[in-house]
């Protein structure tokens, strides 16, 4: 493991129930990510989503792998969290392959194909053991607070 998730804490500001990256697992400043959620039913969104089906949302499949993303920034370019902040630019291209449920360990891959020290653009990539879950582009900025 590369970072917990008290060191993950300390790169970026996100907490429950909006922190969605348990640990990361593989990172090489300013070419790769991989990240991991453990979803578990405690998950506050599964009392509406669905009552009786639940169903990790989409949106905060792309919101993990946003903070993922997020982390490479941060640690790419030894970016202070206290003085900046990653601003979320844009979804491109997001799809959404297969369900995610309570159980599931999601595992996030970003590689960038631009990464400079104040925005990229990534390729992102959710998986659930080798089934890929849900994949997109996304584009972050890095702004003083």
């Amino acid at each position: 493991m590369v970072m917990d998730i008290t060191e993950i804490m300390e790169v970026i500001p996100h907490r429950y129930p909006f922190l969605l990256v348990d640990k990361i697992i593989e990172f090489e400043p300013k070419k790769r990510i991989v990240g991991i959620k453990n979803v578990t039913m405690n998950e506050p969104f599964f009392q509406g989503h669905f009552p009786g089906h639940p169903i990790f949302p989409g949106a905060l499949l792309v919101e993990a792998m946003a903070q993922v993303g997020c982390i490479l920034m941060f640690k790419s370019f030894n970016i202070s969290p206290e003085e900046y902040v990653v601003y979320f630019m844009g979804i491109d291209k997001a799809r959404f392959r297969k369900p995610v449920k309570p159980g599931d360990t999601v595992r996030f891959v970003l590689e960038p194909k631009v990464i400079k020290k104040r925005m990229s653009k990534m390729k992102g990539e959710a998986f659930v053991g080798d089934d890929l879950v849900c994949d997109a582009e996304i584009m972050a900025m890095i702004a003083r607070k």
